[in-house]
C-alpha cells in the first residue's frame, strides 16, 4: 500500500508539473535515454498534449478577462505602430509566457519600460509530428512577444513603452504617463535603425516642443540650443560612422590557429604582441 501510494504520489507530483508549466506558457517534454548517436528523443504523449492544450486555453481566457482599458490603450498603440490587428496583438499578448510584467509595469513604482520585439523566430509548424531522430518541422515566422530585451537577440522591431513617473497606472491616465516609441532595426541593422529614430522621429519632436518644463523661453534658451546641436552632431557622427562601417570596412574571418600554434613560452607570446 505504501508503495502504491509512493507511486500516486509521484504522478499527482509531475501532473501538477505539468499542468503549471502550461500555466507560464513554457513547454514540457519528457525526454527518453540518450539513443546511439548520443540524440534525445523528445515525447508527449497524446494525453498529455490535450491537458496541457486544455489548460492553456483556461490561462489564456483568464488573461483575456483581465483585459481593461490599460491594456487596450497598450494593445491599440502596438497594433497602430507594427501594422498588426488589435485582435492579433491581443491573441498574442494573452499567450505569452512574460504577460505578468505587463502588471508590474502598471503598477506603484513598477516597471519603467515595457518592450515588445516584433521580429522572425524559429516556431514550430502547427501539424509538425516527430521524426524519428527527434526534430520536429520548423520554419521562420514573425512574433510579437514580450522581452526584457537582455535575451533574445535583436534583429527586427522594438515597440516600447516608457513610464514618465511612479504613479499607479489607470484607466484614466494611461494616455498621460507612458509614452510609446517604435525603433525599427529590420535585419538586424542597429545603426540605421537608431540614425532613423533620432532623426526622423526625436529631434523633430524635440525641436516642435513648447513645454520644456522650468526650463522658460523653451527653444529660445541657450541651453537648450545647446543641447538640440549636440544631438543634431551625434546624429551626423553616427550618419558618418555607419557609412563607413558600410562602404569601406570588410571584416573578414581570421584562422587564429595559424598565429598561435607556435607560441610555446611566455617570450613568444611577447614578440607576437
Amino acid at each position: 500500500t505504501e508503495s502504491k501510494h509512493r507511486r500516486c504520489g509521484g504522478d499527482l507530483k509531475t501532473r501538477s508539473t505539468e499542468l503549471g508549466s502550461a500555466v507560464t506558457g513554457s513547454s514540457l517534454t519528457a525526454v527518453l535515454p540518450a539513443s546511439t548517436t548520443g540524440k534525445k528523443i523528445i515525447v508527449l504523449s497524446g494525453e498529455t498534449r490535450k491537458e496541457l492544450a486544455k489548460q492553456a486555453k483556461v490561462t489564456k481566457e483568464e488573461r483575456r478577462a483581465q483585459i481593461d482599458e490599460r491594456h487596450k490603450y497598450l494593445i491599440s498603440r502596438l497594433a497602430d505602430g507594427i501594422g498588426l490587428s488589435e485582435q492579433q496583438v491581443e491573441a498574442a499578448i494573452i499567450s505569452d509566457d512574460k504577460f505578468q510584467l505587463i502588471e508590474q509595469f502598471f503598477a506603484l513604482n513598477g516597471l519603467k519600460k515595457l518592450l515588445f520585439f516584433y521580429q522572425d523566430v524559429w516556431q514550430q509548424k502547427s501539424n509538425a509530428s516527430l521524426r524519428s531522430d527527434g526534430s520536429t518541422n520548423s520554419l521562420l515566422q514573425k512574433k510579437l512577444f514580450i522581452t526584457m530585451g537582455s535575451t533574445e537577440n535583436f534583429i527586427g522591431t522594438c515597440a516600447f513603452f516608457l513610464r514618465t513617473s511612479d504613479k499607479v497606472i489607470t484607466a484614466s491616465n494611461v494616455s498621460q504617463e507612458v509614452n510609446f516609441g517604435i525603433f525599427d532595426c529590420t535585419n538586424g541593422n542597429i545603426l540605421q535603425g537608431l540614425e532613423f529614430f533620432l532623426s526622423q522621429i526625436m529631434i523633430p519632436a524635440l525641436k516642435s516642443q513648447q513645454n520644456w518644463g522650468a526650463v522658460k523661453e523653451g527653444l529660445k534658451n541657450s541651453q537648450i540650443q545647446d543641447f538640440l546641436y549636440s544631438v543634431d552632431k551625434f546624429v551626423d557622427t553616427l550618419s558618418l560612422s555607419r557609412q563607413n562601417i558600410e562602404d569601406k570596412i570588410q571584416l573578414t574571418k581570421v584562422d587564429i590557429d595559424i598565429y598561435v600554434s607556435n607560441l610555446q613560452n611566455p617570450s613568444d607570446y611577447i614578440t607576437a604582441g
